[in-house]
């Protein structure tokens, strides 16, 4: 496990908010050598911290603006409903995130789409036909004033 001190939350901080930043930026702005931040972010990775990069899709530009998140409770609560529901979001592209969560309902989804045609397509065709999906509650999200998903 790696230390988090203040230097490698530091680091943590500025990857999280630009993953393509030069290593010789990065050690200006934590006020480390570049081989000994270097060192540090291999450290990181190498203990599971950083668990990769991505590039931060727009939705809208891809043409899915269209973007809800969606409450579901599941009719059965054994591992293998959760195992066979979790397989089904694995494989709709619409699920951009799926969350097993704890209170009323069993799992939060992230969807996006083209639209809300798109959307009720997804609603009866996928989710809906589930056998072990009991309740959904969707709120399309309109604004996201801060989203510092990577």
């Amino acid at each position: 496990m790696a230390k988090i001190d203040h230097i490698n939350e530091r680091i943590l901080r500025e990857l999280a908010a630009d993953g393509r930043v030069s290593n010789i930026q990065l050690a200006e702005r934590v006020s480390l050598s570049p081989s000994a931040c270097l060192r540090r972010v291999q450290d990181l990775e190498r203990a599971g911290v950083i668990k990769g990069y991505k590039a931060v899709i727009d939705p809208g530009a891809t043409g899915r603006s269209f973007v809800a998140m969606l409450g579901v409770g599941l009719s059965v609560h054994t591992k293998q409903s959760q195992e066979a529901f979790e397989r089904a979001m694995l494989r709709a592209p619409q699920v951009r995130e799926c969350h097993n969560i704890t209170g009323a309902i069993e799992y939060l989804l992230r969807v996006e789409v083209e639209n809300l045609a798109a959307f009720k397509l997804f609603h009866t065709e996928i989710l809906g036909t589930l056998p072990q999906v009991n309740s959904i509650t969707t709120y399309v999200v309109m604004n996201s004033p801060k989203d510092d998903r990577a």
